[in-house]
């Protein structure tokens, strides 16, 4: 079984929106443009939620507009609705241990103290859905991450972040038809 629901992490309202936390809404609104899919407001699950069909392949994609720590309401409720399971559920979101440019995928794991993902975490059930972690730098003291991850990237960083989502956007195709160790060889072995 494949993917079946995208989620994109950040935050809403328009002075987030070129955040370095907004990396996963990033890549879902470019994904859901360049399928044709119009991220509506759903109130009952919390976020904009839009749809792409493929041959044999019913996606959602949903970002979350509960702030990040909270992007749990909207996954949990769009995956109880729609009987989608954990490990068919992806993930996307601002990674502070890679660099800009580097995307990696991964099933389960530690949260790293990203609230967004321990709140997908708990509404799920565990840990056991798949991550796209999109690298955005680290600012080398802890007691600045906050600060860092609120503020818009160099126009560099961006650029790099840009081609990160770009490439994860080639094995899309991937994703979605569940050939996960096909499309981590492929965007690991690509400069991730």
């Amino acid at each position: 079984m494949g993917i079946r629901l995208i989620a994109g992490l950040g935050n809403p309202g328009r002075e987030h929106e070129r955040d370095r936390h907004n990396a996963g809404f990033w890549l879902v609104s470019k994904l859901a443009e360049m399928h044709g899919a119009t991220l509506r407001p759903e109130s009952r699950h919390h976020g904009l939620v839009g749809r792409v069909t493929l041959p044999g392949i019913e996606l959602w994609l949903v970002l979350p507009q509960t702030y990040m720590n909270l992007s749990g309401r909207a996954v949990g409720s769009l995956a109880r609705f729609y009987k989608i399971s954990p490990d068919e559920v992806l993930a996307v979101h601002d990674e502070l241990d890679f660099l800009p440019g580097v995307a990696k995928l991964k099933l389960g794991g530690g949260v790293a103290g990203h609230n967004g993902l321990k709140d997908i975490s708990a509404a799920l059930g565990g840990p056991g859905f798949w991550r796209l972690r999109l690298g955005i730098g680290h600012p080398g003291d802890r007691d600045r991450v906050a600060d860092y991850v609120l503020s818009r990237p160099s126009p560099v960083d961006r650029r790099n972040i840009d081609d990160a989502i770009d490439r994860s956007l080639e094995i899309f195709p991937l994703i979605a038809a569940g050939q996960m160790g096909a499309a981590m060889l492929k965007l690991h072995t690509k400069g991730g």
